[in-house]
């Protein structure tokens, strides 16, 4: 039997954090690592097709989890390809451990082959824990740090394993001056407010005559508490993007995602609400939220660091979303005058139909709104949803509803295209039995997505339910960039820059015996939708979209837009945007969203 090494010690101790599986990419630098966790069986290796498509892995992992992702890769460019997934688990508060192979110590410091100094490569993404090991005897501290404080923190942990170390005897920590014990336990417990802060929130929230509740990703496990206080107030709620799946749709006053690419109904309660309750959110689209000084605000978030960062906030409740409501509720009022709810509720109907007359407005050849508007009729209730960035997540963000209980995850706040397909796998992978859908533009497939469907190609038939559909908006264009340029610079669109190479991902995707088919009319929609739920294995639903459909904001901001998106379009080749937009901007002023 081969002897015990510290490679080995490091995957007990995972075992001991009870990490299921590792996303990563094999190289030299974890080779022991590797042979470790071959020998032990536990945790799995999930192998990507490029590292930084692990590193999204475990980000996700984490997310549709709960947990915390676990990447590794080597060093040099294996660990350079880490940085963009950690820098979507820091900047979406979500705690991931990466284990990063390093040259052997002795080497250190002669520019030898892969060599790069990696703390300070992670200086700023891991700035909350990262540490190169120099000793076996320093792994159990380490690695239980590591952890602790990416749950603690919400970030990403680096633990930097030079292969000397890695190679060398398995620790046995004696007791002795300059060795720290450690163990592998961690527990956050019950963060409540002062007793004193809640009767000051609860005193402004009582005194609201137009009462707003913003919800973020905090808010996940208070979905009946934010429900229970916005009942008791009368309030209309919105959403973050990541706040999207931890609200009811369906529900009359939830008038859906904030910002840039949300709703004419969350504009109308943000532009004339007089109170904002902000439930665990950072959203940074800051011109979106009431103008200062319109609105009196209570903010709660377990991070007292992100109190009053995007608004002027009066009232700071530091702790738990559902355990500081639950205290709330108990002192609030019931609003008996309900006209505040029911404006806020017929500017929710009207949206709905926005959303409608919008989807079904024609296209060349097909709307990309109506895609995700016709997965609403087909949606499974036990699905998982996963989002690349691009114009996508406007479509998601506008028309997707997702059924309560229905997970859907992005890279919201990084923004990086071509995590879609590595977010789905992880979302599978930890819930093997549950359906899987990635919605994904043509340029994060081709970025990302194509490599990654051979990775799929290689884990499916392990699949309780083989069912993973992915649905590409392919329209040829890098079409979100083409309309930020149109409406932030007053450009026209750049061919040289925006156009993309056709690409029948269907075909692709049945050449790694797959399954799929490409949509170039609108009434294929369904039935199509329908062949790729009844799948007996992935399938990818290729659509042919129009890049002219407009990235309009919601109203009345989104009414300061045209003037510059028309003029950019006025300098280019005659086409369809110019019409969309007119068609696109009629409909958004039938609404009457602007602030009364």
């Amino acid at each position: 039997m081969a002897e015990d090494t510290a490679a080995d010690f490091v995957v007990r101790r995972l075992a001991a954090w009870r990490v299921e599986r590792i996303f990563g990419y094999s190289g030299d630098g974890i080779n022991p690592l590797l042979g470790a966790l071959r020998r032990a069986g536990s945790p799995s290796f999930v192998q990507a097709r490029h590292e930084e498509a692990a590193a999204f892995m475990a980000v996700a992992h984490a997310k549709y989890t709960g947990g915390v992702g676990v990447v590794t890769a080597t060093q040099g460019p294996g660990a350079v390809h880490l940085l963009n997934g950690l820098y979507d688990a820091r900047m979406d508060s979500v705690p991931v451990v990466a284990l990063i192979g390093q040259q052997s110590q002795t080497v250190l410091g002669s520019a030898y082959q892969q060599e790069i100094d990696l703390l300070s490569l992670f200086k700023d993404v891991a700035s909350a824990f990262r540490q190169q090991v120099a000793d076996p005897e320093q792994l159990p501290m380490v690695l239980d740090r590591a952890f602790k404080t990416a749950l603690a923190t919400r970030s990403p942990a680096v633990v930097i394993l030079p292969h000397d170390v890695q190679q060398a005897p398995a620790p046995e920590v004696p007791h002795e001056h300059g060795v720290v014990p450690s163990s592998p336990v961690w527990s956050l417990g019950c963060v409540s407010p002062r007793e004193t802060d809640l009767l000051d929130a609860a005193s402004l929230l009582n005194d609201g005559g137009k009462i707003a509740i913003l919800v973020g990703q905090g808010a996940a496990s208070a979905q009946q508490e934010v429900l229970a206080v916005a009942d008791r107030l009368g309030a209309g709620i919105t959403t973050s993007l990541l706040g999207k799946p931890f609200v009811d749709e369906s529900l009359p006053h939830a008038t859906g995602t904030m910002g840039h690419l949300g709703t004419t109904a969350s504009a109308y309660l943000m532009d004339n609400c007089d109170t904002l309750l902000i439930i665990g959110s950072n959203d940074p689209w800051t011109e979106f939220y009431p103008a200062p000084g319109q609105a009196r605000a209570v903010q709660i978030d377990i991070d007292p660091k992100a109190i009053g960062n995007r608004y002027p906030v009066e009232v700071a409740l530091h702790g738990d979303a559902a355990e500081t409501l639950g205290a709330l509720l108990v002192l609030l009022h019931g609003h008996q005058d309900r006209s505040w709810r029911r404006e806020v509720e017929e500017q929710v109907r009207q949206w709905h139909r926005v959303a409608t007359e919008r989807a079904m407005t024609p296209a060349t050849p097909v709307n990309p709104e109506r895609v995700v508007h016709e997965l609403n009729a087909v949606l499974p209730d036990d699905a998982q949803v996963a989002v690349d960035v691009g114009s996508c997540v406007y479509w998601y963000a506008r028309q997707l509803r997702l059924p309560r209980g229905v997970p859907a995850h992005l890279s919201s706040t990084l923004g990086c295209m071509g995590a879609g397909v590595p977010y789905g796998i992880a979302a599978k992978l930890a819930h093997p039995d549950r359906p899987v859908v990635v919605l994904a533009g043509d340029g994060a497939m081709q970025m990302a997505g194509l490599a990654e469907l051979v990775t799929v190609s290689g884990l499916w038939r392990d699949w309780a339910d083989p069912r993973f559909v992915v649905c590409v908006f392919s329209n040829g264009d890098l079409a979100e960039v083409t309309w930020e340029q149109r409406e932030m610079e007053g450009e026209p669109r750049f061919e040289a820059s925006q156009s993309l190479p056709a690409v029948d991902v269907a075909a692709y995707a049945r050449l790694l015996g797959l399954d799929g088919v490409r949509v170039e009319d609108p009434e294929d929609l369904a039935d199509a939708w329908r062949r790729a739920f009844a799948a007996d294995r992935p399938f990818v639903v290729d659509v042919v979209t129009d890049p002219d459909v407009p990235l309009l904001p919601p109203f009345p901001a989104g009414a300061a837009k045209l003037g510059s998106m028309r003029g950019a379009i006025g300098q280019e080749p005659a086409g369809s945007a110019a019409g969309l937009l007119q068609r696109y901007a009629e409909i958004e002023e039938g609404t009457g969203s602007r602030s009364s």
